[in-house]
């Protein structure tokens, strides 16, 4: 029987347009795009040129740092741009897809008669490596390391994220469990579930439920409430969509990276998952679906409210992307009396509106407005209210932003992210962007250290 966790700290938000547990296709993309920044923490040097022909599953750029580690092609056809910004910085690698699809065959393997060694090559070679991320520093992990575990959340609940237990894993069960079989290989795996998962019957891996609030999904919170990270030890973490990716290479001996996002906000028309390779098109996603609100400007993001990146028609979609979400700007809002103003429809934490006398299940449409001023930190355990590890975030915020490296190992650092503090910036009053302090700070030790 699995263990229970119980978390008592977070908060749930709970935003209109929730997507409906059917799924669709998209249409093919033309183009498709691969990001490097979307794999935080490496230098891709691209190992193709205009007009090469690939297939699904070639590489399209290595990270320079370790050449073995691949960034691979979603699709077959002809790499059409090698898009550059200033500095010649890489921004996306895209190929215009080909009619009929070519995949790059790796053979299928019986993963039972694989050892770690034989697991991990296979991974680098396919390129499904640059999926895994490292803790300490949040960054690719580096595959000369010996993790001293795996995890992988089968649950995010962020507002509008997409549920992975109950609509995107649908019909992949023997994939997922097969990958979760391969990263056993190389080091001990941790699943954490939502109560009520029947993922506690996975097969080699330990499984453990985290019963509590919006950020108890998050691979940090569950890490830090079975195993925290010392300094010295590394653990990888990947998507749990990205275990289904690993175990198709096994099982059918290609690179499939075709997932199931949810499409959801309040300035979608019907929200719902859709099934999509990475790297399609924004616009193909989106198409249709947006609000039709003649006067209203949207803001489009990649991944959820909180913790995604604010994205156009034109861009492509991130690797890591598990939903796509569309929520009003909000600067055209004219509100008379401002905050001032009694309310029922606004979401408040602090009770500043009478939404506490609300049913608990109310939705609520949230702009992307910040509704406030930036002003002097205050110790007032807003952060430590939404927190859920063993972690004094304020002090550790100050330890950040004043430098304090020794300060900053002692408060723990090395086991926090910054989508780790997504929760408790959307409650700070004084609006401080507590995520990319937090960024920066593990940029500075990882420089530090290296």
């Amino acid at each position: 029987m699995a263990n229970v966790i119980k978390l008592r700290k977070g908060l749930n938000i709970n935003l209109k347009g929730k997507a409906a547990a059917q799924v669709s296709a998209v249409s093919a993309s033309d183009v498709y795009g691969l990001v490097p920044d979307a794999f935080y923490g490496m230098k891709p040097k691209v190992v193709v040129k205009e007009g090469d022909d690939v297939k699904a599953g070639d590489a399209l750029f290595v990270n320079k740092l370790h050449p073995e580690m691949k960034f691979v092609s979603p699709v077959s056809g002809k790499v059409s741009l090698v898009e550059r910004g200033d500095r010649r910085k890489v921004l996306s690698v895209q190929v215009k897809a080909s009619a009929e699809q070519q995949y790059v065959d790796f053979g299928k393997k019986v993963v039972e008669d694989l050892d770690g060694g034989k697991v991990k090559d296979a991974l680098l070679e396919s390129g499904l490596f640059s999926f895994f991320v490292q803790r300490p520093y949040a960054v690719v992990a580096n595959p000369d390391d010996a993790p001293k575990a795996i995890y992988v959340s089968s649950f995010c609940d962020m507002p509008l994220a997409a549920d992975f237990e109950g609509v995107v894993l649908s019909g992949q069960e023997k994939d997922f469990q097969t990958g979760i079989t391969a990263l056993s290989k190389i080091a001990k795996v941790h699943v954490g579930v939502k109560p009520g998962s029947k993922l506690t019957q996975l097969k080699d891996a330990e499984v453990t439920v985290f019963d509590g609030k919006c950020p108890a999904g998050n691979v940090g919170v569950q890490i830090n409430n079975t195993n925290p990270i010392n300094k010295g030890e590394v653990v990888w973490t990947v998507g749990a969509e990205e275990v289904i990716f690993i175990g198709r290479l096994f099982n059918n001996g290609i690179v499939d990276l075709k997932r199931v996002i949810a499409v959801a906000g309040s300035e979608v028309k019907n929200p719902e998952y859709k099934s999509v390779l990475v790297g399609a098109k924004i616009s193909d996603i989106v198409s249709g679906k947006l609000s039709e609100s003649v006067d209203k400007k949207v803001r489009i993001i990649d991944g959820n409210p909180l913790t995604g990146m604010k994205t156009s028609q034109d861009s492509f979609l991130m690797a890591h992307t598990t939903e796509v979400t569309v929520i009003p700007e909000g600067d055209d809002a004219d509100e008379l009396f401002g905050w001032i103003s009694p309310r029922l429809n606004e979401f408040s934490v602090s009770r500043s509106y009478f939404t506490w006398l609300q049913p608990k299940n109310k939705e609520y449409v949230l702009d992307a407005r910040v509704k406030g001023g930036h002003r002097h930190m205050i110790f007032s355990g807003e952060y430590d209210s939404v927190f859920p590890m063993d972690i004094y975030p304020e002090q550790l915020v100050k330890a950040i932003i004043a430098g304090d490296i020794d300060r900053m190992e002692a408060l723990g650092i090395y086991e926090v992210a910054p989508e780790d503090f997504a929760v408790a910036e959307f409650v700070d009053s004084s609006k401080v962007e507590l995520q990319r302090i937090v960024r920066e700070g593990l940029d500075m030790l990882r420089k530090e250290n290296e």
